[in-house]
């Protein structure tokens, strides 16, 4: 049997001290995949994170490219209303200290996926229940866009100066 693995992206990450923070997927927002659109239902990762799968963080899809795993405690998912959200704790390495270095340039997130359950209405597919295999942080273009990805360490700030970078960070802007 072969099982086929799908990869879509979203945009938003945020970092704190060496550690990066988002959502690889975003509930009920339409993305244009090749001829189709796609959605994802709220609770689409329900199965696979109450399974306890070992479930990878990479750079770019590539496995070579480990930044965390949920085996090692090091990468935690969770689904809430809004989507797939994710916490690595970055290793000291070469790979993570240039995501950490470089994420406001990079395009967001992204996640490897099989299908277990969908639903196709016509050109709209929607994703009803999936496996997931890992979530990525992307240097290129997302397929679903509202997810970001950015890296904040503590601050001195004023009480005005984070309630101002709070409100940036809920309107989908980045404050680091």
């Amino acid at each position: 049997m072969t099982i086929t693995i799908e990869e879509r992206a979203a945009i938003e990450v945020r970092a704190e001290g060496r550690k990066l923070t988002g959502y690889a997927a975003l509930y009920n927002t339409e993305a244009r995949i090749a001829d189709f659109s796609e959605t994802i239902s709220p609770g689409a990762f329900d199965t696979s994170l109450a399974e306890s799968r070992d479930i990878l963080a990479l750079v770019d899809h590539d496995r070579t490219k480990v930044l965390g795993r949920t085996k090692a405690g090091t990468l935690r998912l969770s689904s809430d209303t809004r989507g797939l959200k994710f916490e690595i704790d970055l290793p000291n390495t070469t790979v993570a200290n240039d995501v950490l270095a470089n994420v406001r340039n990079m395009g967001g997130c992204s996640f490897g996926f099989s299908v277990d359950k969908e639903d196709w209405q016509g050109e709209r597919r929607t994703l009803q229940s999936v496996t997931l295999h890992e979530v990525s942080v992307v240097s290129a273009w997302p397929a679903y866009d509202g997810t970001s990805v950015s890296a904040r360490a503590k601050q001195n700030r004023t009480a005005t100066q984070r309630r101002i970078a709070l409100l940036e960070m809920e309107a989908g802007n980045v404050a680091v």
